[in-house]
């Protein structure tokens, strides 16, 4: 059982809070806020639940309380608006992300520290600037959710669980990200193979990806944010970290050659454990795979020289 103190309390800081007292894997989970009121009233909220998951100390604190935390979340910052893109976050929550990291370094003792906040890619290659930590214990949700939703799509598509569903999308959390048909499974035979076995027809890679890289835009002109889905996802990456499960997963995190790519964060399976981002794991892709990852990460590249990283 673990501390955790996730920072933000607005809808995603929120909802993440709300599952991992769900998940029964936290015995203490602090909320940090700019707005302290807003930080206390989802902790109340929250905490009023807990006589049917168990006990869990749930609380608004400070940045002293960052102390002894296994795992910081990092989900403060402006949300992206209807029309705007996760790059077009940048600059507003860059500002966010320096005032923050000051504040909590003074005061963790290191552990897991899991970015959340969009443009995820830039900014949690900002953290490694500003900070100097060690690579494996900074990254962020990446493309978990984007993965997971590719699953799902082709899920349908085949009529069959999403859990057998193995498919990857890598690179930036956005526009420009890659998905990797070549590597997509089910049972260990190729998504085309399956389906052709299954009598379906071949999945429409143009429709399937479109519909997973609009997904939050969807439903961010409907409901105004997007929360539910990659508050799961966090979940499912503490899971990882809290029980040293050395899960694979699709998490955003430095590149040190892999592919040819180095300057940047973007996301890649990696194997994740209590000591964070253990791996990160070269899969052989098709050609055009690799070349539009190595686009992908040209574009994040250029927005961190537009704002100084």
């Amino acid at each position: 059982m673990a501390k955790i103190v996730v920072i933000g309390a607005g809808a995603v800081g929120a909802t993440v809070g709300y599952t991992l007292m769900v998940s029964k894997m936290v015995t203490e989970l602090v909320f940090i806020d700019i707005d302290k009121a807003r930080a206390e009233g989802e902790a109340m909220d929250i905490s009023d639940g807990t006589p049917f998951t168990g006990p869990i100390k749930i609380y608004a604190g400070e940045y002293t309380d960052c102390k002894g935390a296994e795992m910081v979340i990092f989900a403060a910052g402006a949300n992206q608006r209807p029309g705007e893109s996760r790059l077009d976050l940048v600059e507003r929550n860059l500002r966010v992300v320096k005032d923050v990291m000051g504040k909590l370094l003074r005061h963790w003792g290191g552990g897991v520290l899991l970015m959340v906040t969009n443009p995820v890619d830039v900014l949690t290659y900002a953290v490694h600037k500003l900070t100097g930590l060690p690579a494996g214990m900074i990254f962020g949700s990446g493309t978990v959710l984007d993965s997971a939703r590719f699953r799902h799509l082709l899920s349908l598509h085949a009529r069959v669980d999403t859990r057998n569903v193995h498919a990857y999308v890598v690179g930036e959390h956005g526009d420009s990200e890659v998905f990797l048909w070549s590597r997509a499974d089910i049972a260990g035979i190729h998504i085309d193979e399956f389906c052709e076995r299954r009598g379906v027809p071949v999945p429409d890679r143009k429709f399937i990806a479109s519909r997973v890289r609009n997904a939050a835009a969807e439903i961010i002109n409907r409901k105004g944010a997007t929360y539910y889905g990659v508050s799961l996802a966090v979940r499912r990456i503490c899971e990882a970290v809290l029980r040293d499960q050395h899960s694979v997963l699709t998490v955003t995190g430095l590149i040190d050659g892999q592919y040819g790519i180095k300057g940047t964060c973007l996301s890649l399976p990696c194997i994740i454990g209590k000591r964070g981002r253990l791996r990160v794991l070269e899969l052989p892709l098709a050609d055009n795979e690799e070349s539009t990852l190595r686009h992908s990460a040209s574009i994040l590249q250029e927005i961190q020289k537009g704002v100084g990283l």
